[in-house]
Formats: structure tokens, sequence, C-alpha cells
């Protein structure tokens, strides 16, 4: 099993990117492809889901992302295909809230979720979601940012949900001036 891959990414379509990695193009199915930029590179976080007829491969910019789409497909009735529009529709933070707080009109906006699964994904995971908003990944290497905006006076729960909207391949400079855009809005 694969836990990430970083490449240029070569192609985006509506529903994945081809990411190049040392010559091989994987097709890696992608809650928002259009989250991506064609020739830049990334890390991608990846869940591969092996089956009898076939292999799919399903990427994340975030670890954080990643994780909650783990929880989701855990959940009785619910599979890859329906997670990945949660999480292109839903922040990780607002789908946690939802699951936390038993609102289901929030959960059931999403496309083919209705009150069954929407009720059966608050049974399986109320309570459990708890470790994925960390800001802080030993993947993601946001200490330094996390420092500089400490170093102006924001506070940890002010950030949080802003970080990981942040590409950690910017410069720091650059990440300070996008998390700053963010908060300000």
């Amino acid at each position: 099993m694969y836990n990430y891959i970083i490449g240029k990414i070569t192609e985006i379509t509506g529903t994945y990117i081809v990411l190049d990695n040392n010559g091989i193009g994987f097709l890696i199915y992608t809650p928002n492809p259009y989250a991506f930029n064609e020739n830049s590179e990334y890390k991608v976080y990846i869940y591969q889901q092996v089956k009898e007829d076939e292999e799919c491969l399903f990427g994340f910019k975030t670890i954080e992302e990643k994780s909650l789409f783990l929880k989701l497909i855990s959940v009785k009735g619910l599979g890859p295909k329906m997670a990945l529009p949660i999480l292109a529709t839903g922040s990780v933070l607002g789908v946690i809230d939802a699951i936390e707080r038993e609102n289901l009109l929030y959960l059931k906006k999403f496309p083919k979720i209705g009150d069954k699964v929407a009720k059966q994904m608050i049974l399986d995971l109320k309570g459990k979601l708890g470790n994925i908003d960390a800001v802080e990944s030993n993947e993601n290497n946001y200490d330094e940012l996390i420092e500089v905006l400490k170093g102006l006076g924001y506070k940890e729960k002010e950030f949080k949900a802003v970080i990981p909207k942040i590409d950690n391949s910017l410069s720091i400079e650059e990440q300070v001036k996008e998390t700053l855009k963010l908060l300000l809005k």
C-alpha cells in the first residue's frame, strides 16, 4: 500500500489527475482535481483500493483529507466513490462538525447521501474524528508557518482551519501571505 507519491501533475480532468513519478503516470481519483496545477510538483497522499475487477488510486492534498476519507469509507454503505464528493464539496472541519453535532441536513446535501447513510455516518463516526483536525502533521511540515503566525499574535484556534489550505511547497513568505489573506476574509 502507498502512503504518498511525489511527482509532477501532467493531466487534470473533472474526476482525476495524472501524476508522473519517474516516467510512470499514476491515474489518481481526487475530490477536487482543479486544486492542483498542471506541470507542478506535489506530494499526493494515496489510498489504494484493490477489488477483484479493478484497482484504483485515490489521492488527497493533505493528510487530514486522507484521514477523513479513510474514516468515511469505513461507514457501512459508503464507498470511495461516494466519499470523494463529500470531500470535494465540504471542508474537512465542516464534515467533522456536522457528524459531531448530528447535523443530518448538512450531511444530506452531499450527492448520493440520503437519510439512511447520513444517520449511519453519525452512528459510526461520532466521537471518533477528534484526531483528524490536527493542524500539525508530520507529513506537512507547517511548523515554521505556525511559529510565524503565533509570533504575529494569532492563536492556534484562529488559523487551525486555514493551514491545511496552504500549499506547503511555497516559500515561507508566500505561505504567510496566503494564510493572512485567508484569515482576513
